[in-house]
């Protein structure tokens, strides 16, 4: 079993920067892929970034040049850096492992946007 744990979220004004962070523990193998989702109420989850173990990455095309995904592999750990955010940025954020045919997920953390 894996488990997830964000933290980092809260209320930023627009053009504001939060960073999200993400712990990993439990039975987790490599190679594996880690990423944040968000979810508004109604709507399905979507990705906003991914990273392999590797260190591929990739984004919504809604987040790009804005968002930037690391993860430290030593620690378990992934990390999404969000700059020049927006209101409709406003979501839950869920962290995500990916291993073995399973996906794992994070309780959310939520981000709102807003003056």
């Amino acid at each position: 079993q894996v488990q997830l744990v964000e933290s980092g979220g809260g209320l930023v004004q627009p053009g504001g920067s939060l960073r999200l962070s993400c712990a990993a523990s439990g039975s987790i193998f490599s190679p594996n892929t880690m990423g944040w989702y968000r979810q508004a109420p109604g709507k399905q989850r979507e990705l906003v970034a991914g990273m392999s173990t590797g260190g591929s990455t990739n984004y919504a095309d809604s987040v790009k040049g804005r968002f930037t995904i690391s993860r430290d592999n030593a620690n378990n750990a992934v990390y999404l850096q969000m700059n020049s955010l927006k209101p409709e940025d406003t979501d839950a954020y869920y962290c995500s492992l990916r291993t073995l045919g399973r996906q794992y997920w994070g309780q959310g953390t939520q981000v709102t946007v807003s003056s």
